[in-house]
């Protein structure tokens, strides 16, 4: 049975794309599940899926990179000449109805949630997010949390710091570390700056404030907004120089070899430090970004069943485990993030797990932009670009000012 493909052949997978026919009984998944703990935690997951349905024959057609930029690039021409993968991974929320939706590119799945039963156990407002005109449109397989701050304690306590509460605190630990050569806060390719980005407005915002940002009753002028870029410019001076240059799990391993201290990025960061046998608690520590504790910052990856779907039979049953309790403990434990369904088995969660589980039914929920929750495909990229303008020239006010046309622009602000 095929398992796992090289990343080399699964791009050439795609770029032939059409010309591939396969045989009748494979399903080919598509995600960007590649480092670390992700991939050994799709890895689990197949294994249910081969128990239940051996007569499928799995491709993993996983592309590398972090929040699925190249993925979704490669998924987009695959889409664009008819040639889909059985099921695709996406986020739930604006990315997935303002994108996929909106072209009816998938099909609605209220027949298998009421086959399966998922309305009992997957949460009402989550299924609010995947839906659109009383369509559900995708399977949620768990739970992340971006708003999270990476650290190995032995390593600050050999340094002389703790993990900063306030963006403030930040700014003043980072001077410290500076002046010992150690780099304050490890960051990667352009994405990871947005989802920096994210966690300091929410911080700054407060979750009201930051919702408002979203639907149209906020305002991207104002000087509270103003206040967090100053506050992103001033952090971005303490990021790693080669920044531009390396992924997500690359920043996060200059934290795990002492050469960084900090890592703001979602919780899939805690399946890659376990994957350097790294307990939690002991061998590495967290806390909620700077300003943003009591507050949770989400995204959910899901997966889809494409309107002419090859092998749709087979891409049904991938659905039923990637939406089963099996399929999920299997794989959130070692992908680093918690069920979307809410009877899973928590003895089977570590001690970060088990908290973010607790903080999740306790704590304010809010979206990410970074990951497809807040924002659709069209306003993320004007977004995107501006910020990509914002690294190179660091003038705030153009930065402020393009975030307002953006807003604008997608019709949320007036």
């Amino acid at each position: 049975m095929t398992r796992r493909l090289p990343v080399a052949a699964a791009v050439l997978a795609l770029v032939l794309g059409a010309c591939t026919t396969g045989s009748s009984n494979e399903v080919e998944v598509f995600s960007w599940w590649t480092a670390g703990g992700e991939a050994d935690g799709l890895e689990a997951m197949l294994d249910v899926f081969s128990e239940e349905y051996p007569d499928y024959e799995f491709v993993n057609a996983a592309v590398a990179g972090g929040a699925g930029t190249e993925a979704r690039a490669q998924l987009a021409t695959r889409l664009s000449q008819d040639d889909p993968p059985s099921s695709w991974q996406g986020h739930a929320g604006q990315e997935l109805i303002g994108t996929y939706v909106a072209a009816d590119q998938i099909e609605s799945l209220n027949f298998l949630y009421d086959e399966e039963e998922w309305r009992d156990v997957m949460p009402e407002g989550l299924i609010d997010l995947i839906s659109e005109d009383g369509e559900i449109y995708s399977v949620p397989v768990n739970i992340h949390r971006a708003n999270v701050m990476w650290f190995i304690p032995e390593n600050l306590e050999g340094w002389g710091v703790e993990a900063p509460t306030t963006w403030e605190e930040f700014l003043t630990v980072a001077e410290e570390l500076d002046s010992q050569g150690v780099t304050p806060l490890a960051m990667g390719f352009q994405w990871t700056s947005m989802h920096l980005f994210e966690t300091i407005l929410l911080g700054s915002l407060g979750a009201d404030a930051y919702n408002a940002l979203w639907d149209g009753s906020g305002d991207w002028s104002s000087a509270e907004v103003a206040d967090a870029i100053a506050t992103f410019d001033a952090v971005l001076d303490y990021t790693n120089e080669d920044a531009s240059t390396i992924e997500w799990d690359a920043a996060a391993q200059l934290v795990v070899d002492g050469e960084a201290a900090f890592q703001i990025m979602g919780d899939w960061a805690e399946g890659y430090l376990k994957s350097k046998e790294l307990d939690p608690e002991t061998g590495f520590g967290w806390a909620p970004a700077p300003g943003t504790d009591g507050m949770f910052q989400f995204l959910s990856d899901s997966f889809v069943l494409p309107k002419d779907a090859k092998n749709r039979d087979g891409a049904v049953a991938w659905l039923k485990i990637a939406g089963s309790q099996a399929g999920q403990d299997a794989f959130n434990p070692v992908k680093g993030s918690i069920p979307a369904r809410s009877d899973g088995d928590r003895s089977l969660y570590d001690a970060y797990l088990t908290s973010a589980m607790d903080d999740w039914a306790a704590d304010t929920v809010v979206g990410s932009l970074t990951h497809g929750v807040v924002a659709n495909d069209a306003w993320k990229a004007e977004i995107d670009t501006a910020l990509g303008l914002f690294l190179s020239d660091r003038d705030p006010d153009a930065f402020q000012t393009a975030l307002a046309e953006a807003c604008t622009a997608e019709g949320a602000c007036s």
